[in-house]
Formats: C-alpha cells, sequence, structure tokens
C-alpha cells in the first residue's frame, strides 16, 4: 500500500480576507449608526409627546367628572407649580377648585424628561386649568402651541400640540400653526 500525502494546509481566514471584512463591517456601521441614532430620538420624541397627550385628555376628563377645576402645570419638583415655561422638567396634574390651591395633592405626577429634548409653550405659559365643563381658562391665547424639539434641534423631529380655549388638542407637524 502506498502511503497518502497528508493535507498540511489548515482552514481559516487570511489576514486579506479578514482586513475586507473589517472594512466592510466599518462601512456598513458607519451607515447604520447615524439612523439607529435618529430612530431612538424619533421614537423618544413620540413617547415624549404621548405622555402629555394622555395627560391632557387625563386633566380634563377629571376636571369633567369630578366637576372642578383641575390644573396642569410645569414643575421641576412634582409637588409645586414652577411657573416656568420649561415644561420639559416634568408636570403635574391636580384639583384646584378655586383657582389658589395652597396645599397640592397631585393626582398625577410626570417626572423630567430622561433626553435632553425641550418642551415650551408660546406665549410663556406654564398652566393649563381645565374647568367642571371641559374649557381652558388661564391660556393667554387661542390657541396655545405647545412644541417639542430634539437636542440639536432637527426639524423633521419637532412636534407640536395646540390647545384651545374649548380644551381640545390638535396635534401640528412643523411649518402648521405655530409649530
Amino acid at each position: 500500500m502506498v502511503p497518502q500525502k497528508q493535507n498540511t494546509h489548515l482552514a481559516g481566514f487570511t489576514i486579506v480576507e479578514l482586513i475586507v471584512v473589517m472594512a466592510i463591517a466599518a462601512v456598513l456601521i458607519s451607515v447604520g449608526v447615524p439612523s439607529f441614532t435618529s430612530s431612538l430620538q424619533k421614537g423618544s420624541v413620540t413617547r415624549e409627546m404621548n405622555v402629555f397627550i394622555g395627560d391632557l385628555g387625563f386633566a380634563r376628563a377629571e376636571a369633567i367628572k369630578e366637576g372642578v377645576t383641575v390644573t396642569m402645570c410645569a414643575s421641576s419638583d412634582g409637588l409645586t407649580c414652577s411657573n416656568a415655561n420649561t415644561w420639559q422638567t416634568g408636570w403635574i396634574i391636580f384639583p384646584n377648585a378655586n383657582l389658589a390651591a395652597t396645599t397640592i395633592v397631585p393626582l398625577r405626577k410626570q417626572a423630567a424628561f430622561a433626553s435632553k429634548d425641550t418642551f415650551v409653550a408660546d406665549n410663556t405659559t406654564s398652566k393649563i386649568n381645565f374647568t367642571s365643563e371641559g374649557f381652558t381658562t388661564s391660556l393667554p391665547a387661542n390657541p396655545v402651541t405647545f412644541k417639542l424639539q430634539t437636542t440639536p434641534v432637527s426639524s423633521t423631529l419637532t412636534q407640536c400640540v395646540a390647545i384651545n380655549k374649548a380644551g381640545r388638542h390638535v396635534i401640528q407637524s412643523p411649518g402648521t400653526g405655530n409649530c
């Protein structure tokens, strides 16, 4: 019997193949990361706006249900109204029968945004009072527009909600109304 020659070639990648694969991976990552970051920002803005709109509806419904004025105001500590137009720091919702509440017992609290997004209203609105009929009483204009913007500002990710004196809100896209 004739002895067979053993194959001494080892299976694996050459250095050239490895470098080519790494270069392709780098190109794909450089294209994908900005898109992923934009997706994360869009999700954050959508979540933040949905929480605000949900709380608007809650405050209005509570005012109608309980037959008493309910206030929604910007708050940085979750206990008092900040009287500042910085809604990204959070807000509280509480019954405010005579519009002169000294002791605030919040029905709902919203903590500050985890992102660095800004959320401000035109006309420096820092509170919204809903009457027992569901109307608003403290708005300096009709409507007041709340603008949510990313940091850094991206006009495609900007979202707005306009609230009128009837207590109704409308979502606006950039370039619509005061958005």
